[in-house]
């Protein structure tokens, strides 16, 4: 097995798309994969068992969508370009502007394609403001105070984005908020978008709520259609990132084990977040080893993880929970070598997607 790895277990995915699908089918909703939290498209022939759409946020995502998933995408761009915007348009069933301005500019462009608009209920219970798309001067979506009374008639959904990995109940509560904002307009839609961080797959997420809630929004509104574009759910839990021990460094009274990954390169939301990950046979701590990364960031460590025994070098490091997000945001900084991609059947055979070299780095200089 190449390492460092990255290893996405097919049983763990499949169990979460079954939930997905069960979830859409009693709430009567639609809910698409999200891109900017998984993009591995040689696990798309399982997803479409399951699914049939995509959200995409570029005008890569969109072609991903289009070419490698086999349907048109869901796209919204907080700015749209002049030299994209036909190609977007072209891999796109749906397309949202964030702002009224783009709109203008850019709607004559999009015929044949369903538009809406991106709103912000000013309302989000995300704590961490990197990640709160509606903390004040958010540059994402239209307050209904600038919104017309009458929508411009090719304008035909809203999009709403507000949670991070949360919960039905938080849902619940931004739902009020939603409603009371941009319910009045509801009438002239064909249908809404709640966005992602719907965490649907967790343990401790009430599903049954969530049904509950969008049963209810469906005896409100009966003539919308509801879609949810979760990225975390899919991909919840799925598969580790393994490492190794390369070096055991010690200094005034610290040890740090130097893993052949980076937090930096390979595990970016772990110091943006911040938050500790999950490692196996390890416990978080006041004290024990930090772990560090494999970069020249002087930051790229995290403290303190305890072991029942003393590390060696070449021992593994198992970090738990590390497909989603993750394997979209990692980078080669410092051309730190890049972990390989895996597959585990449900056979329990391996099998490698994906592994790196130096013309993976050397090309991006191109």
């Amino acid at each position: 097995m190449p390492t460092p790895i990255y290893i996405i277990e097919e049983q763990k995915l499949r169990r979460n798309l079954t939930l997905i699908a069960g979830v859409a089918a009693k709430a009567d909703i639609e809910v698409i994969l999200a891109f900017k939290a998984f993009a591995l498209w040689k696990t798309f022939p399982i997803f479409r068992e399951y699914i049939r759409s995509t959200t995409a946020s570029s005008l890569a995502e969109a072609r991903l969508a289009y070419e490698a998933f086999g349907a048109p995408a869901h796209t919204y761009s907080p700015a749209y370009t002049d030299e994209e915007f036909d190609a977007i348009v072209a891999c796109s069933s749906h397309l949202t502007f964030n702002s009224l301005s783009q709109y203008e500019r850019f709607h004559e462009r999009a015929a044949g394609v369903s538009l809406g608009l991106r709103v912000n209920p000013e309302y989000s219970e995300v704590e961490t403001l990197l990640y709160n798309p509606c903390a004040p001067g958010t540059r994402f979506g239209v307050t209904a105070d600038k919104l017309p009374e009458q929508l411009p008639e090719d304008i035909r959904g809203f999009h709403c984005h507000c949670h991070c990995e949360s919960g039905a109940e938080v849902f619940e509560r931004t739902l009020g908020h939603i409603e009371e904002k941009f319910s009045r307009w509801f009438p002239q839609l064909e249908w809404i978008n709640f966005g992602g961080g719907h965490l649907m797959t967790r343990k401790d997420y009430d599903v049954d709520l969530l049904i509950r809630l969008m049963q209810g929004f469906h005896e409100r509104y009966p003539w919308l259609k509801v879609i949810l574009e979760p990225g975390s759910a899919f991909a919840w839990q799925t598969g580790p990132l393994v490492s190794h021990v390369v070096d055991i460094v010690e200094d005034k009274g610290i040890r740090t084990a130097i893993l052949d990954v980076s937090f930096t390169c390979h595990m970016p939301d772990c110091l943006e977040m911040p938050y500790f990950p999950e490692v196996r046979g390890a416990e978080h701590g006041a004290s024990g080893y930090r772990l560090g990364g494999n970069s020249c960031l002087s930051g790229d460590f995290m403290e303190y993880w305890q072991f029942d025994h003393e590390l060696q070098v070449g021992e593994e490091v198992i970090f738990e929970d590390m497909i989603h997000y993750t394997t979209v945001k990692t980078n080669m900084f410092n051309g730190v070598r890049h972990p390989s991609i895996g597959m585990l059947h449900e056979d329990g055979k391996l099998e490698i997607l994906r592994e790196f070299d130096y013309s993976d780095y050397k090309n991006r200089m191109d």
